[in-house]
């Protein structure tokens, strides 16, 4: 899981289309179901660091993709 740091992004748009997990969308597009991630993003973009580089994703990134009930495993 990544995060975007909500003060940093500029609203581009270029993330969006690069997510191989279609995880990322504009704040105007998401659905009642979907708040709660905004507010989420937002706490845990001021502790992750940042990333500035491409890398590979991990190696079980497909197993995580499908995965029900993820945010309940969500480590902070």
């Amino acid at each position: 899981m990544l995060v975007i740091d909500p003060d940093e992004c500029i609203d581009c748009t270029l993330c969006e289309p690069e997510c191989p997990a279609e995880a990322i969308k504009s704040e105007d597009d998401l659905t009642d179901d979907e708040q709660e991630y905004l507010e989420l993003n937002t706490e845990l973009s001021k502790g992750w660091p940042v990333i500035n580089e491409m890398k590979s994703p991990p190696d079980d990134a497909d197993e995580w993709k499908e995965k029900p009930d993820k945010l309940a495993m969500l480590e902070r």
